[in-house]
């Protein structure tokens, strides 16, 4: 059976990246795909799922050579077609993402995105004989929360390139409230005002997005957003005229608007994570966690949260260096800062990240006990369905077969809720597995059969193979 316990450890490798990725942890997922692609290389849903978080991450070299890698054995891949002319947009090099748009859409005329591909890139050679300036507005025009579907509407589209060829005009009623926000934002006020402009798009925002979404919610929940971190921010250091600013400054002079500087630095960190430069990040890391805790609380209501988002932080470049010790230590101290400012994501979030590193490190009995503690504070069925199917894996790994059976069905239940067949695919192997372990070999059969129509149903050639030699 060694061969389904790999491929449950792959699939949920995979997985795991899928729906961070979703969830616009891209930093994770990447780590999720390389970890999955460790175990096969040439798989190619990994290889193009990691590209795509590349590109949002602002890799467009690492997301081309995953693509291309994607396109190795197999020309007419149409995703990683896709992924490749999308690699090449966001290069610049528009002619020869043309080309891979085009050879895309002659495979499959019924996908939009290649349409739309075409579209962008034909304009994008047409504008940059002028200026290349106003392209790349529409390359940058994106927010990294803003979960883009590939398969984009046309009134989207068409938004977009008004966007990158008129300035958006000036319609705040309230020109200081403006001013405020623009300070506090900083480089997101660009983007909320991108935002702004498409909700104007009464065509656009009456449509959806792959997953159900209607794009005037998605919308609105990015502006509401930024509105909670202008007010967050605006509370950790409140902009008053330049005679009174002295009185809020940190006794760190330079660093005398907190949010920004967190802001800037954060940034960095997460650049020198992205870039492979795990250690730099690290150092980076620490010199703003020691720079905070000169902060005082007086000065920086929030200076809890802070540290304990910054404890996050490190935990999870801990755990990319592959020092799990230290990943724990830092995780638990940013669950003890949540527990006493009372903040339930913050507490799902620690929970979620002591969970993983010992699940990574075989210790399942410890993985369980924390993902357990977390189940109360998740209402997002893509993480219940993730969750269920972690824990349920876990009890596998400890020969607990009912239990890991139970919480097989919860993922099942959980996915079809989302309409999410690929982790519908996922749980039922799970249940299949642990039935079979339990001798109840109707019901075992039963859910192999339903996981792998589902795996026709996505093209999941891995997934077949894998599961067919199973039921063999």
């Amino acid at each position: 059976m060694s061969w389904l316990f790999f491929f449950l450890f792959f699939t949920t490798l995979l997985a795991d990246g899928e729906w961070l990725f979703q969830k616009g942890e891209y930093k994770k997922a990447i780590d999720s795909f390389t970890t999955a692609l460790a175990l096969k290389p040439d798989d190619k849903s990994c290889l193009v799922g990691r590209s795509k978080c590349f590109l949002k991450t602002g890799n467009a070299e690492n997301a081309l050579k995953d693509a291309e890698a994607s396109l190795k054995y197999d020309k007419t891949y149409f995703e990683g077609l896709y992924q490749k002319a999308e690699a090449l947009y966001y290069m610049a090099e528009f002619e020869f993402a043309l080309v891979f748009y085009q050879r895309g859409q002659k495979l499959r005329p019924q996908i939009q995105g290649f349409r739309l591909g075409i579209q962008k890139a034909q304009e994008a050679i047409e504008n940059s004989v002028g200026s290349p300036s106003t392209v790349q507005l529409a390359v940058k025009g994106d927010l990294s929360f803003l979960k883009e579907d590939e398969e984009v509407s046309k009134a989207q589209q068409n938004a977009i390139r008004n966007l990158t060829k008129d300035k958006p005009k000036n319609i705040q009623k309230n020109p200081k409230r403006k001013k405020t926000t623009k300070q506090l934002l900083g480089e997101f006020y660009g983007d909320r005002k991108y935002l702004e402009n498409l909700m104007k798009d009464k065509d656009l925002i009456k449509g959806r997005t792959k997953g159900g979404e209607q794009l005037q919610d998605v919308l609105q929940s990015c502006l509401t957003y930024l509105d909670t971190c202008s007010d967050f921010w605006s509370q950790e250091q409140p902009i008053f005229p330049k005679e009174k600013s002295s009185k809020l400054k940190p006794h760190h002079s330079s660093n005398s608007e907190p949010a920004q500087y967190l802001l800037k630095n954060l940034q960095q960190i997460d650049e020198e994570l992205t870039s492979g430069n795990a250690a730099e990040s690290l150092k980076k890391v620490n010199e703003v966690m020691k720079e905070v805790q000169k902060w005082s609380e007086k000065e920086v209501p929030s200076k809890k949260e802070i540290l304990g988002s910054l404890h996050s932080c490190t935990g999870n470049v801990l755990f990319h260096l592959g020092d799990m010790d230290k990943a724990i230590e830092h995780h638990q101290k940013d669950l003890e800062l949540a527990k006493q400012c009372k903040l339930r994501e913050a507490m799902s979030r620690a929970l979620d990240n002591i969970g993983r590193v010992y699940a990574r490190t075989g210790q399942f009995e410890q993985a369980i006990e924390f993902w357990e503690i977390k189940i109360p504070l998740v209402s997002d069925n893509l993480e219940k369905t993730w969750l269920f199917h972690e824990i349920g894996w876990s009890y596998l790994e400890l020969n607990r077969h009912e239990k890991a059976r139970d919480y097989g069905l919860r993922s099942v239940v959980a996915a079809k809720e989302i309409a999410d067949e690929k982790w519908q695919m996922n749980a039922n192997v799970l249940v299949a597995q642990s039935e079979l372990n339990l001798g109840n070999l109707e019901s075992c059969v039963s859910r192999f059969e339903e996981a792998l129509n589902m795996a026709k149903h996505q093209g999941d050639d891995s997934a077949m193979t894998a599961i067919q030699k199973v039921c063999c």
